[in-house]
Formats: C-alpha cells, structure tokens, sequence
C-alpha cells in the first residue's frame, strides 16, 4: 500500500512515542518491516551512547527518506515479520543492539530494547485474534 505524501510528512512529525505506537499497530496490521542493507549485506546500525541501534520503519517510504548520508547506499529491505522474529531477533539480542524504531532523516526514533517491543507488538498482535 503507498503512503501519502501528507500522511508520510504528518507521522514523520511526530513524537518519537507517537511513531513507536504508529509503528506497533501499522506492522501488526500489515505484517511488514523496512530497514536499510547496503550491497555487501551489512544491515544499517548507528551508535548513541555507547549503544548500537538496528532501525526499523513500519513502510518503505519512511525508510528511503533515511538513506541519506552514510546510508546513501543502503537500499530499502522488506522483512516479513515473521522472517523479523525468525531470523533478525537473534542476531539482534546477541549483538545487544537496541531498536531504534522510527527514525526520522537524522534524528533517532524511539528506543526500546527487544523485550518491550516483542511485549508490545504481541500485545497488539492480540487484538486481532
């Protein structure tokens, strides 16, 4: 589904929780992440704090507005959530990366580490059981 031009600038203007619960119930209702690969399969990672942050976005228009700078060469990756919990969550809780979800062009999104999220996505999940 494409997004808006004013629906991208309106959530992109958001609070960085306001994103996080966009995020929450746009990947439990469609079932999709976006993040940014370059060519060689390094995923995009950025450091603050001492803390690594893995990026995730809940559509790929969101994600391609952050290429930019040193992610100029990474490319819009779509995860099936399921791929996301099958394959990603472990890489993700053994390289004790944080999430950082919803980034918007250089300013970090909303950071949670993997426990809250799986809380919060499964709880969201539940509804629509």
């Amino acid at each position: 589904m494409k997004l808006s031009e004013k629906e991208i600038e309106n959530v992109s203007k958001l609070e960085p929780i306001k994103r996080y619960q966009y995020f929450i119930k746009r990947i439990a209702d469609h079932t999709f992440i976006f993040t940014l690969r370059n060519q060689d399969g390094s995923w995009a990672i950025s450091s603050v704090e001492n803390n690594k942050l893995f990026p995730i976005w809940p559509a790929a228009e969101y994600a391609q507005k952050c290429a930019i700078d040193e992610w100029e060469n990474f490319s819009v990756e779509r995860l099936s959530l399921n791929r996301f919990r099958t394959e990603l969550m472990n890489s993700i809780r053994e390289e004790k990366f944080l999430l950082n979800i919803f980034p918007v062009s250089k300013t970090t999104g909303f950071v949670v580490d993997l426990e809250e999220f799986q809380r919060d996505l499964q709880e969201e999940l539940e509804k629509y059981e």
